[in-house]
């Protein structure tokens, strides 16, 4: 006579599905766990919320001093450009133009 229960059955068919008072406690364990996941998901996605606006306040406060860097720059080329130091004075003797103030330092 063939008796299957001693044979190892292999697929999804061979599991046995608990019953009774079993099978309710591992509804009620399986629900917790899921809901432990949604809970651990959500903290998850607020620290990654967290984090991604930290960066951008970083990356603007550094685009900010990046910009008052180059404005500064810009206004200190400026007033190089407009001082009296770079201007020479040139004078017309008889034919020709003479320029005082064109010696290069260091010479």
């Amino acid at each position: 006579m063939f008796q299957p229960e001693r044979f190892a059955t292999v697929g999804f068919a061979a599991r046995r599905r608990p019953n009774g008072f079993v099978a309710s406690v591992m509804w009620v364990f399986g629900l917790v766990a899921g809901a432990a996941a949604v809970a651990v998901g959500a903290i998850l996605a607020i620290f990654t919320a967290v984090t991604v606006a930290v960066i951008a306040l970083f990356a603007g406060v550094l685009v900010f001093l990046a910009g008052l860097a180059m404005k500064a720059r810009r206004n200190m080329t400026q007033r190089r450009r407009s001082s009296d130091a770079d201007v020479i004075e040139a004078h017309k003797v008889g034919e020709t133009w003479v320029a005082y103030g064109w010696e290069r330092d260091g010479r």
